[in-house]
């Protein structure tokens, strides 16, 4: 038997492995990680954050066990999380995201696993955990007799906790413990970043975000042990800290220009590479060359990968790469300076890897000797509930705070054009940036238009059912209009599961949904829900109601004008699944819980004049 391992990290401190862990850390899978940088290139920007994939893999498994004892979960349970938390990230990539982006933006590179198309890190992770590990004669033996069990049988329920698959296993919060919205992965990288980097994230109370969770109905739920007002007050308060760490981790790091310039150099430097290897060894090769981009390679060799293949080109943007000459912006876009029309264009294209592609190639060609990167946010809290004792409500629902900052997460968004630095000088920065604004709200909506020709695209799908609705109640007089306000999100939710099962609108509402919570619930339909919201075309209102002697807080949705407009240009390109949908809402026009809001023509119709950009 071999003794415990002492690891000293700087985050945690003392770190102790079992043997079993130590078995599985010396692995090839996990080992690789050492040389994977955990922020990708990050440290042009903040020199200290040249931490790895391996310690924060190490950090989780910590986390992960404290949180279990926290929970009091039981010592076969802990030894699993614990596990899962080392292995979360075994899948992942060289230099981060830069290969799932090169993926995303072309499908035809996307390798097939067993008959499944892999994408994500996450895919990549299951697949080892699950096929290769158990592979292992010596593992296999250890698991047969330490836990009793067929060692594939094992590395499967492992793979589903650390890739938080909480659907397919008996015991939803073990998964949730690696992979849920309050978890021990995301503990670990915002206190790691926040070390490395010399950035303050904001405070996190770790003890008292995990004194925090407990478990209810087999699920993770914010709350206290003694079921007490304050309790649940400082539970809500814990997790608001994380958030408000979280959006500033986007603004920080993602959203900092000099990450992205360097990240975009990086993408364009790989995937002309890619495209290079492509077309001397054939598409097979290259996508068994990805393969090993997710279990091989390191940081190391994915930059030799660049090196042997790439044009003549991508090798001088990554000579500026390695002697730190990132390329500057001379043309920035955000949120705050784009009309609503052309900000839904832009966060639904990002969504789209073909599409973001397809702009950013085309803005490149026009602008002239650039780089172009589009870039939003995501990973907002989606299922976290708090415990209540009449009903359990959601995390954002309770909590003010946590909705703007759920909403303002949604809303970063930001296009940029980059230069070399020698280039940067002989460039007028706003006539480059009123040029950039003139052919994106030209070029986005035509893209768009391209992009519905190869796939639907649901959040289009929901901004048509609030068009629905608008246009069945709508009512305009001389001087005023009534509009309605819809007071349920959940009839959002079932609404779009019911329209997802007729034949010609399935594929519009291709969402998945689940009866956890005793209604249906989408967290997909929820996001893209707060991305219609913080774009523009999408009004909540917050409204206070009393049940149960309680004071509650719920939320209520309307169309706002430029969301009117905007979906006024969906309903033609969908006219017959637009034609579909009025049909069944004129139907059951009587149960569709509404208040009907009356104000002002110029009030309502002004906002698009004073949204313009001059």
């Amino acid at each position: 038997m071999r003794k415990p391992m002492i690891i000293h990290d700087p985050v945690h401190k003392t770190i102790i492995l079992d043997e079993f862990e130590q078995m599985v850390l010396n692995t090839k899978h996990v080992q690789r990680l050492r040389n994977i940088q955990q922020l990708g290139l990050v440290d042009h920007v903040y020199p200290g954050a040249n931490h790895t994939r391996f310690e924060h893999s190490i950090g989780t498994m910590h986390m992960a066990s404290v949180i279990g004892r926290s929970l009091s979960l039981e010592d076969e349970d802990i030894r699993k999380i614990r596990l899962a938390g080392l292995l979360h990230d075994v899948g992942h990539s060289a230099f981060s995201h830069a290969v799932e982006n090169v993926l995303k933006r072309n499908p035809q590179l996307q390798p097939v696993i067993e008959e499944k198309k892999f994408i994500k890190h996450e895919a990549f992770s299951k697949d080892i955990i699950s096929r290769i590990l158990p592979e292992d004669t010596y593992i296999a033996g250890y698991v047969e007799s330490e836990f009793g069990t067929d060692a594939f049988d094992f590395f499967d329920e492992i793979s589903k906790i650390a890739t938080g698959d909480s659907i397919s296993i008996s015991k939803p919060y073990l998964a949730q413990v690696i992979a849920g919205d309050v978890d021990a992965d995301r503990i670990d990288f915002l206190l790691r970043d926040s070390y490395h980097t010399g950035v303050s994230f904001g405070l996190i109370d770790v003890d008292q975000i995990i004194s925090s969770l407990i478990i209810k109905d087999e699920n993770i739920v914010l709350g206290s042990t003694d079921g007490s007002s304050y309790g649940n007050d400082m539970a809500l308060t814990a997790a608001e800290s994380m958030l408000i760490s979280r959006a500033h981790h986007y603004t920080a790091i993602i959203h900092n220009p000099k990450t992205q310039a360097a990240r975009v150099m990086l993408l364009y430097a790989l995937e002309d590479a890619l495209e290079q290897f492509k077309n001397k060894s054939g598409m097979d090769a290259a996508k068994d060359e990805i393969v090993r981009f997710f279990t091989e390679y390191d940081d190391g060799d994915l930059l030799n990968f660049i090196r042997s293949n790439a044009s003549e080109k991508s090798l001088i943007l990554l000579d500026n790469l390695r002697e730190g000459r990132l390329y500057e912006p001379v043309a920035r876009l955000s949120q705050k300076i784009l009309r609503p029309s052309t900000r839904m264009s832009l966060s639904t294209i990002a969504r789209h890897g073909v599409a973001t592609k397809r702009l950013e190639t085309r803005l490149a060609k026009e602008l002239g000797d650039v780089l172009v990167d589009l870039t939003v946010a995501s990973g907002v809290p989606k299922s976290m509930r708090i415990a209540m004792d009449d009903e359990d409500g959601f995390f954002y629902d309770e909590s003010a705070l946590a909705n703007g900052l759920v909403r303002a997460i949604s809303r970063q968004l930001s296009l940029t054009a980059f230069s070399h630095p020698d280039a940067v000088i002989n460039k007028d920065s706003s006539a480059v940036l009123s040029e950039l604004r003139r052919i994106v709200d030209d070029l986005s909506p035509r893209l768009l238009h391209y992009t519905r020709e190869d796939q639907y695209l649901p959040i289009e799908g929901i901004i048509l059912l609030f068009y629905a609705v608008h246009s069945i109640f709508v009512d305009e007089k001389p001087g005023f209009v009534s509009i309605p306000r819809l007071r349920h999100i959940t009839w959002l939710y079932r609404t779009i599961q019911k329209l997802g099962t007729f034949p010609r609108l399935k594929n519009l509402f291709d969402y998945s949904f689940h009866e956890r919570y005793r209604f249906p619930y989408s967290e997909k339909v929820f996001e893209d829900i707060q991305v219609l919201v913080a774009m523009g075309i999408v009004d909540e209102d917050l409204r206070y109601y009393e049940k149960d002697g309680r004071f509650r807080q719920s939320y209520e949705y309307v169309l706002t004008w430029e969301g009117v407009e905007y979906a006024g240009t969906l309903a033609d390109a969908y006219r017959p699944e637009f034609e579909e949908m009025m049909s069944h809402l004129s139907m059951i026009k009587h149960s569709i819980k509404r208040d009907i809001v009356t104000i002002p023509s110029n009030r309502y119709v002004a906002k698009k004049r004073s949204i313009g950009v001059k």
